[in-house]
């Protein structure tokens, strides 16, 4: 593989050309209107335009994608995160233009995508899922029928959803027949099927997923778990490794259950597992991530290992660099998303970037995808940078992330560094003690 077209943008697609420059790959950038200045358009070694500013006129233009990939001859396609990389159509057009997709099959994308096929594959499979229905629902009063059953509260959810994007919470059925229909209609407009199910609200729960890693040979491996429950509007803004307070005996079986998931589908690239844990340990299968994660230099710091290189090696055939009882983890990283957004409200705020200076501390890794002087447009996801500190403890890793992001100065927009400075501050944080509630715990005593 001499040659790789990024279809992304961002960090990622900085990330993803860094890596591509050590191992003497050649990059392919494509940009919008609205990125023509951003660094990763002059890091690659060719960049052309894709088209307008909004992501439809350009970044999921899969026609005008693959076009620029056949023009330049290049050997594969990255799609990093977000966007078309978990859009099975995209990686078939890829594989069937000759291209090699650098992630897993296009039938994999596809069954994992599903959110309800996801959950009957991981039944069949032993992987235990959170209650609700296996397929489905055909209507409201199937939907009321089941919710009583399971007890409320309850999350109605888009089959194909994601990344927070067609889930609401339903305290009671007053709620559930609220939010059906709309649910639905945002699950149709979203995802192209207005297909919802209903699983059972586990609070007081964490978020922890498993990496997994597969190659073409049938060997599978985890590379350790991250604990993701830090989360605004269901989606995640700080990940660390290894998770507090979990037992070494749940993390066995979680891995156990990661690997299990993965060999029911055949697994092959970067994926994660993601379960949901409750007060008792007892956890359960939430989703297939057949992607790279936002969060994956996490795992990266714990492990050593650059994972944008393991896919490459993996898509062009080869075997997995290791063994599981190669892969080894010491110390602890924590990632925090830096967005440029309202610290209350979390809303967006795009505007001028007029100064930036990170903090200046040892054992942090940044990857950002923007400078001073650069515009965060209205247009795309407002994260400006992930910042990944490493310590040999978690006590002294918070301790750095809070003097990193001291330290740390941002002017001409909004960003949500005030928040992520209460949370690194909060007891329940600095005790390991925490669930995807966090959040809401920290508003009402606030």
């Amino acid at each position: 593989m001499k040659k790789i077209l990024i279809a992304n943008r961002g960090e990622i697609a900085l990330r993803i050309i860094h890596t591509c420059k050590q191992m003497g790959i050649e990059t392919v950038a494509v940009y919008s209107d609205a990125d023509s200045c951003m660094p990763f358009v002059k890091e690659a070694d060719y960049s052309f335009r894709i088209g307008e500013s909004p992501v439809n006129k350009s970044y999921l233009n899969m026609d005008q994608l693959i076009e620029i990939a056949i023009r330049e001859k290049v050997d594969g396609i990255h799609p990093g995160y977000g966007l078309l990389s978990e859009n099975s159509e995209f990686a078939r057009k890829v594989v069937d233009n000759g291209i090699i997709f650098i992630g897993p099959s296009p039938d994999t994308i596809e069954s994992m995508g599903d959110k309800i096929k996801a959950r009957t594959t991981m039944h069949e499979a032993g992987v235990p899922i959170v209650p609700g229905s296996i397929r489905g629902i055909k209507s409201l009063e199937e939907a009321q029928d089941l919710a009583n059953q399971i007890g409320y509260p309850i999350m109605l959810k888009a089959s194909g959803g994601g990344g927070g994007i067609g889930m609401v919470r339903c305290e009671n059925e007053q709620a559930l027949n609220q939010h059906y229909e709309s649910t639905k209609a945002r699950s149709k407009a979203y995802f192209g099927s207005d297909e919802v199910f209903i699983e059972k609200c586990i609070d007081n729960a964490r978020h922890i997923e498993v990496q997994i890693f597969g190659d073409q040979y049938g060997n599978i491996v985890h590379l350790y778990e991250r604990n993701c429950s830090v989360q605004r509007r269901n989606q995640k803004v700080i990940e660390e490794a290894q998770s507090p307070n979990i037992s070494s005996e749940t993390r066995k079986k979680m891995y156990t259950a990661a690997i299990d998931a993965a060999k029911a589908v055949g697994y092959k690239n970067a994926g994660t597992v993601e379960f949901i844990v409750d007060e008792n340990e007892h956890f359960y299968f939430l989703e297939m991530n057949t992607r790279l994660q936002v969060e994956h230099p996490v795992t990266e710091l714990l492990t050593t290992l650059d994972l944008v290189k393991w896919q490459i090696l993996v898509a062009r055939g080869e075997k997995l660099p290791l063994s599981q009882n190669e892969i080894e983890k010491s110390g602890h990283a924590i990632e925090l998303r830096i967005y440029a957004e309202d610290p209350k409200t979390f809303f967006p705020s795009p505007g001028m970037i007029t100064q930036l200076s990170w903090g200046n501390i040892e054992g942090v890794r940044i990857d950002a995808g923007y400078h001073s002087g650069l515009q965060v447009t209205p247009f795309y996801d407002p994260m400006i940078a992930k910042c990944v500190i490493f310590a040999s403890n978690r006590t002294d890793c918070i301790q750095k992330a809070q003097e990193f992001l001291d330290q740390t100065i941002i002017e001409g927009i909004k960003t949500n560094i005030p928040f992520l400075k209460n949370v690194l501050q909060s007891t329940n944080f600095q005790k390991g003690d925490y669930t995807t509630n966090l959040v809401n715990q920290m508003k009402v005593s606030n």
